[in-house]
């Protein structure tokens, strides 16, 4: 049976959209691009798609939530929460939910969280990537991005504007046995995540390739983190495992 590459080597190396990450964002977005007509492939560093929709929520996924409104939203530009969430609601992503017949419910603070597994809503989007043939790939390690200046005179044109703006370089296959292979595209999308929970492929990649192609990048700082407790206190948390109090803290004002 013919390896990925070897397929890729017999054919064409192009498409109009790479997407690099197969998570939440990386699937929603391939779909969208491939229903409306693109050729997109999706590139994973991980073994497995979609690994952190499968522990969210506490492996239940709050897929979404009913209150959401731009002012729920810190950013330097106000202006892009309100356009984005006028062009694509919760309630377009709860109606596909239920279009998918997935059953979920409402806990507190308008949170919704899927009544059996997070794999429910994993499995909604690849099935969204399915019908449009979604390239999805894993185990797909990146090594450069870089950007052309020229077309390819290689390449029949694709694009309509006589372009191939982007060239991905990458390590693909099992450990110990990868192969090198390059890919060009004219839209690329980087939806790697952040640097959060890195045992599940979070990186700061997308940092380090925007400031590749000179856009400003914010200073990062830690959000949603956990209290680690060691020594003496740790068989005492254990114990406290599962226990939940509403609470407000503050500290220094």
């Amino acid at each position: 049976m013919a390896s990925w590459y070897d397929t890729l080597q017999a054919t064409s190396s192009f498409y109009d959209v790479i997407v690099i990450g197969a998570g939440a964002a990386g699937l929603m977005c391939a779909s969208t691009a491939a229903q409306r007509g693109r050729s997109v492939i999706v590139l994973e560093k991980a073994n497995k798609v979609g690994k952190k929709i499968l522990m969210s929520g506490g492996g239940r996924c709050n897929f979404t939530n009913t209150h959401v409104d731009a002012e729920n939203f810190i950013s330097a530009n106000p202006h892009f929460c309100k356009s984005a969430l006028r062009r694509y609601t919760q309630w377009d992503f709860i109606h596909m939910v239920e279009r998918y017949g997935i059953e979920y419910e409402e806990r507190d603070h308008g949170r919704l969280f899927c009544r059996h597994s997070a794999r429910d809503i994993l499995n909604m989007l690849l099935k969204e990537c399915e019908q449009p043939a979604v390239d999805i790939r894993s185990r797909c390690s990146i090594s450069a991005v870089r950007s052309l200046e020229t077309p390819d005179p290689d390449e029949p044109d694709q694009t309509g504007d006589h372009s191939r703006r982007y060239r991905v370089d990458l390590l693909t296959g099992p450990a110990g046995i990868e192969r090198t292979l390059s890919l060009k595209c004219h839209s690329l999308v980087i939806a790697s995540g952040a640097l959060s929970i890195p045992t599940l492929g979070g990186s700061g990649m997308g940092y380090d390739i925007a400031r590749q192609f000179s856009l400003p990048v914010r200073d990062c700082r830690a959000g949603l983190v956990p209290f680690m407790f060691s020594d003496y206190m740790k068989p005492l948390c254990e114990r406290l495992s599962g226990l939940a109090l509403e609470v407000q803290v503050s500290c220094n004002g």
